[in-house]
Formats: structure tokens, sequence, C-alpha cells
């Protein structure tokens, strides 16, 4: 990734983000990177310098195959099955967020693998905020992850993790600029959710917002699609539709980020509340 100094923080240029959105083929690791790599081409056609994808979207979310076999439904390292996605990262100098279940050592992670636009798998953030029914499966991750591209500071995220404000909140004190994030959210309460979460996460930290949403049925939850990327102030800047195949586009503007930073200085005048002394009082 080709990294630029911006004076203040900020980047110098704006940057095009895509998120996708397809229907994960249960357990079939080659046919999902297929699509990924079919994916990143056209993200790349489209402009685009970095696309993230849905959670876990390799294997599809499934939990009970990657338990039973993680060998062959989870990502190892320098698994070559990973091969035709460097390929259309290097071909077409884009960078991809790919949602997968990893196996390193023994144990099994909810990851976010990243290769750069030289096609290397440089790093992946692993889910720190296991749902309920994934806390039987999977170990959390340690730590958070930033990358940066072009100047601009992008923290990771996967699903649960956005339900958490801390989260956000931790990348955004690490100077990111955008919070990137593949998920699986579900028909019912998943858009409501969703809807509630990132345009709370956007406007809190005054910073771009991305989602990469499933459509279909994956793992047994009938996800609601309607990928979206949000600008700093919390408004929606692009959506998919709930059931389709699509890849969504908005440029992160630098001259936005700034304007928004100037109007809502959250970030700026944010102290330290686990200073804060607190009285408290018993009524009655």
């Amino acid at each position: 990734m080709t990294v630029h100094a911006a004076q203040h923080g900020f980047p110098a240029r704006p940057l095009r983000i895509a998120a996708a959105q397809a229907r994960a083929e249960a357990g079939d690791v080659e046919a999902n990177v297929s699509a990924v790599a079919a994916l990143v081409r056209d993200a790349a056609r489209a402009g685009a310098r970095l696309v993230v994808f849905p959670e876990k979207f390799l294997s599809g979310y499934e939990p009970d195959l990657i338990r039973a076999d993680p060998h062959q439904y989870a990502i190892q390292p320098g698994d070559p099955r990973l091969s035709p996605v460097s390929d259309a990262c290097r071909e077409t100098g884009t960078v991809a967020v790919v949602g997968a279940a990893f196996h390193d050592q023994g144990d099994l992670y909810v990851s976010a693998l990243v290769v750069d636009a030289n096609g290397e798998l440089v790093t992946r953030y692993d889910k720190q905020q296991l749902f309920k029914s994934e806390r039987e499966i999977y170990r959390e991750g340690a730590a958070g992850c930033t990358l940066e591209i072009e100047g601009w500071r992008l923290g990771l995220g996967i699903c649960y993790d956005s339900g958490f404000p801390e989260h956000a909140r931790a990348a955004a004190l690490d100077g990111c600029h955008a919070y990137v994030v593949g998920a699986l959210f579900s028909v019912g309460g998943g858009y409501h959710e969703s809807r509630t979460w990132f345009p709370a996460r956007a406007l809190d930290n005054t910073c771009y917002a991305v989602l990469a949403n499933h459509i279909g049925t994956t793992g047994g939850w009938d996800a609601c699609g309607s990928s979206a990327i949000w600008g700093p102030d919390g408004r929606t800047l692009a959506e998919a539709g709930v059931d389709q195949p699509e890849l969504i586009t908005a440029d992160l503007d630098p001259q936005v980020l700034l304007a928004a930073r100037d109007a809502e200085p959250m970030l700026r005048d944010l102290r330290d509340t686990t200073t804060y002394e607190r009285a408290s009082h018993r009524l009655g």
C-alpha cells in the first residue's frame, strides 16, 4: 500500500472505497474465492482502491461446517486457495479486505484478511467481540487493526464489533478516518441494528463508516443485504438492495471529513472519562 503523509493528520486527496455484497456458497471456498477475485476486478473498474467483503465470506458463515473440518472450510497460513484473490489485487492495484474463518496453530478465528495491491496477505484482523454462539468455536482477537492507504487510516471491524461504541472509538483515537466492517446482519432485527449502529459510529467519531453484508441464507441466517457507506456526519452516501449481488462505492473526501470535524468537534473535545470523579447519593 502506498502511503502519503498529509498535513494535520488528514489525507491529501480522496480515496474511493467499495463494499461488495454477494451470496456465499456454503463451504465452497474455491467458488467464493473466485467470486471475490471477480468483484475485486469490478471494484477496480469502478475506480475503487479498496474493497471490503462480508464476514466469513470465503466459507459462508456456516459455523457447523467450520467446526467439523477447519482444514477444509477455514483458511490456513500460506493457503494456496487465496491465489486468485492475490492475482486480482496485484493485477488491478486494489486492496481487498476479505472475511474468512482462519485456522492458526489449532485455534479458529473470525478474521478479515487484508490482501494488498501487490497481492500479498499483509495482515489479518481477528474479531474482538464474538457473538454468543461464536464463543464456543472461535478465539477472540487480541488487538484492533488499522490500515493506512494513501494517507487514509482505516480501522477494521467485523459484525458484532460495530455494536460496541468503544470499538470504533478506539479506531478513531488511533487516528482513523473510516471504520470498515464486514458483517452478517439478518432479516428481522439486523437492518434496524445496522441502521442504528453505523450512523452512530460515524457521527460519534466524525469518520466514514463502511458495511459489507451478506445476501441470501448462510449458516442458518437469512441475510438482509443493504450494504452501505455513511459519511462522517452519519448520513448515508450509498446503499445496496436487500437481496441482489451488488457493489457500491463512495469517495472518502478529506475536505468533507475536515468540515465534519470542525462542525462536530467531539473527538477534539473528548476528555478521558476514566478520570472523572463520580458522586453517589443514596435516596430514601
